[in-house]
């Protein structure tokens, strides 16, 4: 990357709460923003905060829209963008990606392509660890071949084992076992996952601890050979390897070891050649052991959490990392001069359409209502989080992600629980219950929490259902007004609204209103549609209809309750009160 490069119109090759996120920061940098969707997108959110929207990936898949290369690079280039970034998920990781956008003019916000095929292979991202002097835990050097090659390494170094998938990430592709029965079916199972979330079915073995914390590193880094850290995220509240909960720092960490941690990732993408944002994990041991596991080539879910505690906006610095801009020119950006050190604490919540009652299982529907909290201290990154969005099954569920900042970590974790509490969602099952647990928890708020920390409490899974009471109510008032008191249940001479007036009585109103009124001739003169329908039939109202040569107006406006859009019958009463009037 040589010299500068301003850029004017940016696409977010992705969805959801990324994409705005995106938006917003080129926005605020003076920059024309374009959103592309699926068709199943077509009432996203994300659409609506660009300037312009297109459509992607016609005939194909809801996923794979978001996937097809090459027709969101050449609507890119029909569309004169400068740059794509492509956020997390999808094709942030892909180099085909990168290249094809490089051969087409247009910059790719993120590291360069030989980056992401380094870091997107694990085990030559430890190859590299190791080279940098950066601790590995021990493992297979290449991918495992069969079931006799696992057994010989869980002989030699013993159980708890690590499956883990050679390409690819976000916990996929992944399986703890402790005795050789269930290493067989765990490579079986992390290789199908592996090859249906990566295209690539490789795994390799990699001895486990007992019960680390997962600490990661934010690294930036410039074309000019310039590496700084931001400091470091705790991200081990998690469930099958996806993390739920990340705070930022890393509260009880040895100070020691944080330097160590933040010197060893600076190094290590030093010795890359690293370029743009990316993030360096470690598992770190009850003894203060710690280990590198890999690279996130790219923008984290979590990196709001950063932002913070520092005051970087990490995503207009990977923007202009990108245009080629220096590290100690991004004033505004980056805070300085000097080492970006942590202030407060600050804490992420992912909010979720998944009922952890049931396993997590992903909900979907449309949301009819959402309430969101605020307050100082409080952040919000919107997904599907808003009235009326269509939860599919297609996407990841997040509605949105909630942030809190606070000087400690109890105080942070207060305003969480304030805000979740706050947060009111229907429509959908969601998570809010299982997170309050979470942020309550006095493991979580002494900063002790082990990726173990869900598995070994069922306390989290413990809280009463939420109750829908206002729509309960509001549809039971609607019963009883309509249908009265035995339709919904109630004893025989209990209280109900007043009848409705008889037919006959409402024809009397009727003609009291229209009494001494000139009744005027209309446009069909003394034999009006209704009355030719009734004397000849219908054939010959159409044939009247077709003899006229204006334009013809139905009024539909008084329907039977089945051809309504209103949400209740529409009574004699009701119709009588307006009967005057629409006449």
């Amino acid at each position: 990357m040589g010299g500068r490069r301003e850029f004017r119109r940016v696409m977010a090759a992705n969805r959801g709460e990324i994409a705005t996120r995106i938006f917003q920061a080129c926005t605020e940098l003076g920059k024309r923003t374009v959103a592309i969707y699926a068709e199943a997108d077509l009432s996203s959110l994300h659409r609506l905060k660009a300037d312009e929207a297109y459509p992607v990936g016609a005939g194909r898949s809801p996923v794979e829209a978001y996937l097809d290369i090459e027709g969101i690079v050449r609507l890119a280039r029909e569309k004169e963008v400068d740059a794509i970034h492509p956020g997390y998920g999808f094709l942030a990781e892909n180099a085909a990606f990168a290249r094809a956008c490089r051969a087409a003019g247009i910059a790719f916000i993120g590291p360069e392509p030989r980056h992401l095929e380094l870091f997107g292979d694990k085990l030559a991202a430890r190859r590299l660890a190791r080279e940098a002097g950066v601790p590995v835990l021990p493992g297979t050097e290449e991918p495992v071949e069969g079931e006799a090659e696992a057994l010989a390494f869980a002989r030699e170094h013993g159980f708890p084992l690590m499956v883990k998938a050679v390409a690819g990430g976000g916990g996929r592709g992944v399986r703890r076992v402790r005795t050789p029965e269930e290493l067989r079916e765990a490579l079986a199972a992390a290789r199908r996952e592996a090859a249906g979330a990566f295209g690539r079915a490789d795994v390799y073995l990699e001895v486990a601890l007992e019960r680390p914390k997962h600490v990661e590193v934010q690294i930036l880094a410039d074309a000019a050979g310039g590496v700084i850290d931001l400091g470091e995220r705790d991200c081990s509240v998690q469930r099958r390897h996806q993390k739920i909960v990340e705070m930022a720092p890393a509260v009880g960490l040895d100070p020691g070891l944080r330097r160590e941690l933040r010197r060893a990732a600076v190094e290590l993408m030093r010795r890359a050649g690293y370029v743009n944002a990316g993030t360096v994990e470690f598992l770190v041991g009850e003894d203060g052991r710690y280990a590198f596991i890999e690279v996130n080539p790219r923008i984290q879910v979590e990196h709001t959490v950063t932002e913070l505690v520092t005051g970087a906006d990490l995503v207009q610095a990977q923007i202009r990392i990108a245009e080629g801009w220096r590290l100690e020119e991004l004033e505004g950006i980056l805070p300085g001069p000097g080492p970006l050190e942590a202030r407060g604490v600050a804490i992420q919540c992912r909010v979720t359409s998944e009922d952890p009652a049931n396993g997590f299982l992903p909900d979907t529907g449309r949301i009819t209502a959402f309430r969101a909290p605020g307050g100082f201290g409080v952040r919000l990154d919107v997904g599907a989080g808003h009235p009326g969005a269509e939860v599919t099954p297609w996407y990841d569920p997040v509605l949105v992600k909630v942030s809190t900042w606070g000087p400690t970590l109890e105080q942070a974790a207060a305003k969480m629980r304030r805000a979740l509490g706050e947060i009111r969602v229907r429509g959908v099952r969601t998570n809010l219950p299982f997170l309050e647990n979470v942020v309550r928890h006095p493991l979580f708020l002494a900063g002790r929490a082990a990726v173990d920390f869900v598995e070994g409490h069922p306390e989290l899974f413990r809280f009463p259902p939420r109750r829908d009471r206002g729509s309960k109510l509001l549809r039971y008032i609607g019963e009883v007004t309509v249908h009265g008191a035995a339709f919904a249940g109630l004893p025989a001479g209990a209280a109900r609204p007043a009848p409705a007036p008889a037919p006959a009585r409402a024809a009397e109103r009727v003609r009291e209103a229209g009494a001494g009124r000139e009744e005027r001739p209309g446009p069909w003169g003394d034999r009006p549609p209704r009355r030719i329908l009734q004397q000849e039939g219908p054939e010959a109202l159409a044939r009247r209809v077709l003899e006229r040569r204006e334009l013809l107006l139905c009024d539909t406006s008084l329907r039977d309750a089945h051809q309504s859009l209103l949400a209740t019958r529409v009574r004699t009463r009701d119709l009588v009160e307006v009967a005057e009037a629409a006449a």
